[in-house]
């Protein structure tokens, strides 16, 4: 579950380290974000020389939590660390990699780039 002031790692080549997610989007009352909710963060550490700068406003789409993820199958999925991975206004990944294993619910969301890009699905 993540919610404002929530600290996550980012799990691909796009410059930035480490998000806080600020707000959640979608509706106006929600106080948690699960895996596939785009969120508004601010970069908190970023490479430098790279395009995304520290203290930088970013959409990115939450792939792990920490949080376990049920299934209708009776299979729960829990991850190690809270993860995202940035993209642009349209949904499009901002790195050309993303790095560990992401769930399979992000199909359901229509992140397909997402999918292809990552090395595992889960």
């Amino acid at each position: 579950m993540i919610q404002p002031q929530t600290h996550l790692n980012v799990a691909d080549n796009s410059g930035a380290r480490e998000l806080m997610c600020i707000r959640i989007i979608g509706t106006s009352n929600r106080r948690y974000a699960q895996i596939g909710d785009i969120i508004l963060a601010v970069i908190k550490d970023a490479t430098p020389n790279m395009p995304l700068k520290r203290s930088e406003v970013v959409r990115a789409v939450i792939i792990r939590t920490c949080k376990e993820l049920k299934r209708e199958n009776g299979i729960i999925i829990r991850y190690d660390d809270n993860a995202a991975v940035v993209v642009d206004p349209e949904g499009n990944p901002k790195g050309t990699r993303v790095f560990g294993g992401i769930a399979r619910e992000l199909r359901y969301f229509n992140f397909t780039k997402i999918i292809s890009l990552a090395p595992e699905v889960l």
